[in-house]
């Protein structure tokens, strides 16, 4: 059976902000709705489910990102993932210039976890806490260049 990823999906605090952000990385928007009613509840599996989305590509089109910002139910606020929490852990991007993705993060309030790293001369890497706590680690190939 062929098996496609088709987006990762984030519920976030502020869809704007979070849009914003993701597009001055380099994202696309594609689409938003707001979604609700009978259809919405079965597949999320949430009765009462109100919903603005919006569906952001990355610019080669092999990456996509659902966002929803919920309107109903009130959404839960929650502590912000730790990276060695078990569940979903962050959205990763490659970037052809780290120090301008992070001068753009920074932009936006959002900053590493703790520095920038390199892996065995391969790799400048960090992780990022982004919109509504999103964990979204940037990676610059040190081989490209």
């Amino acid at each position: 059976m062929p098996i496609a990823l088709e987006n990762v999906g984030i519920a976030v605090r502020d869809l704007d902000a979070t849009i914003a952000f993701f597009t001055d990385l380099g994202l696309e928007v594609l689409g938003g709705d707001e979604v609700s009613g009978g259809w919405a509840d079965t597949a999320v599996g949430l009765d009462g489910n109100h919903a603005r989305i919006a569906m952001l590509q990355t610019p080669d089109g092999r990456g996509r990102l659902e966002l929803f910002e919920y309107l109903h139910p009130d959404a839960i606020e929650t502590e912000p993932t730790r990276p060695n929490e078990i569940g979903m852990h962050r959205v990763a991007f490659s970037v052809d210039d780290l120090d301008h993705a992070l001068a753009i993060a920074a932009r936006h309030g959002c900053h590493p976890l703790r520095g920038v790293a390199t892996y065995e001369d391969l790799y400048r890497l960090t992780y990022v806490r982004g919109p509504s706590g999103i964990i979204v680690m940037l990676a610059q190939d040190l081989r490209r260049g």
